[in-house]
């Protein structure tokens, strides 16, 4: 019986397609960088914000500077649920939550060769929110997943071309999620279940920026994957009194296993002259770290759901035009490879590929403020949930479409 506990493929509950990058993972934490689509993020060191994509850039930064931005997360995203003999008969609005995504950076040069700093950013997260009652209930409800790290960093210059960067990565991540839950044994009897874990671990990140002129520079990265054991607890609206579906339906406390992927970028940033500058990022996602989540239960309640995510890839181009001394007009396009698997997407992650269309705006207002402001358009692929011969949860045939609209602000200040 501790199938009938659906709740437990918590795994679906850490994945959404709207959470603005493929996967879970969320770009936005540099406005400034926002603007070329990140193209060049971990090369361009334009501001201390970029240092969340390469430590080893703030080496580029004199004095002590600082930079605080939020980014806005829109979703407009239809679902239409349906069965097999059916069809698609019911149509879903808003299943995704707007959400505002803060970002932080501080740095300090100690002298020519050392300079260190302190990030604070949300890399990872989602929210998803369906009817209680929708034909996919027993596939999730409530899906929210929320990380908040801080990153200690600090870059040495090796000599006039090459700096070294590197940072620990301080993450806490908290998640929620509800489901409802069928009991085959009593008639499909229909309760709600409602799961809340956290925990605090620690990665690290590296980095590299050459110098290859005043001009023209290089910039390579590699963050760590992060090994969470989320615990918290499991509730239900309803007890069952009896037999074995008295234990699984009980209030518990349990534990689970998620573990946040690596990241591989590098990137390439050029002035082609005075006015002009353009810019292009690659970067490796490692989502085959997530292969499954394991579910503990202090009752005897066991789950492993299989996830069997791919490694994928982001593609990023940018260009940039100096207007004057105090106006920056920027765009980028990108390309956004989904992990997911095609056969086992889930309602709670109906991902696919995106393609980003990128632009934004700087004004320098003196040597000490700088402003920026971005917009993003995420065309995401239409996608299909197809899950079938599932005893427990049943039969589910959903599609969707949908995109995303990204609205970022920033100020800079130069001590």
């Amino acid at each position: 019986m501790k199938k009938l506990l659906t709740l437990t493929a918590i795994g679906t509950v850490l994945l959404c397609s709207e959470a603005n990058a493929a996967g879970f993972l969320l770009r936005e934490q540099s406005v400034g960088a926002m603007g070329n689509a990140f193209a060049g993020a971990t090369a361009g060191a334009e501001d201390v914000s970029y240092s969340f994509y390469n430590p080893a850039g703030i080496i580029r930064h004199q004095g002590t500077k600082a930079s605080l931005g939020a980014t806005a997360i829109v979703g407009n995203t239809k679902g239409y649920e349906g069965s097999s003999k059916f069809g698609f008969n019911r149509e879903m609005d808003n299943v995704v939550d707007k959400a505002v995504l803060p970002s932080f950076a501080l740095t300090h040069q100690l002298n020519n060769q050392f300079t260190v700093g302190i990030n604070l950013n949300s890399p990872f997260g989602l929210v998803t929110d369906y009817s209680k009652y929708w034909a996919g209930a027993s596939h999730g409800t409530l899906s929210h997943l929320r990380t908040y790290d801080l990153m200690p960093m600090a870059a040495y210059r090796l000599n006039n071309n090459l700096s070294i960067g590197a940072g620990f990565n301080i993450q806490y991540v908290t998640a929620e999620l509800k489901n409802a839950v069928g009991v085959p044994a009593l008639g499909q009897y229909l309760n709600h279940a409602k799961l809340k874990g956290d925990t605090t671990d620690i990665g690290y990140v590296l980095g590299a920026l050459y110098e290859y002129s005043p001009s023209t520079r290089f910039g390579v990265s590699y963050r760590s994957e992060v090994k969470h054991k989320l615990k918290g607890k499991i509730q239900f609206d309803r007890y069952i009194p009896t037999g074995n579906v008295a234990t699984t339906m009980r209030d518990q406390d349990i534990s689970a296993r998620l573990t946040t992927p690596a990241l591989l970028t590098f990137g390439a940033y050029h002035d082609i002259n005075d006015k002009w500058s353009v810019m292009a990022e690659i970067q490796k996602t490692y989502w085959s770290s997530f292969e499954e989540l394991d579910i503990h239960g202090a009752q005897g309640l066991r789950n492993i759901t299989e996830e069997n995510w791919k490694d994928v890839w982001f593609y990023s181009i940018g260009a940039s035009y100096k207007v004057n001394d105090q106006w920056k007009l920027k765009a980028g396009l990108a390309f956004d490879q989904t992990p997911v698997n095609v056969y086992t997407r889930t309602p709670r992650i109906p991902d696919t590929d995106r393609i980003w269309y990128s632009g934004g705006v700087e004004y320098k207002y003196d040597d000490n403020w700088t402003f920026n402001a971005g917009y993003t358009y995420i065309r995401a692929e239409k996608s299909t949930v197809d899950l079938k011969n599932d005893a427990t949860r049943g039969d589910l045939h959903a599609r969707y479409k949908g995109n995303i609209h990204l609205f970022g602000f920033s100020v800079n200040y130069n001590f």
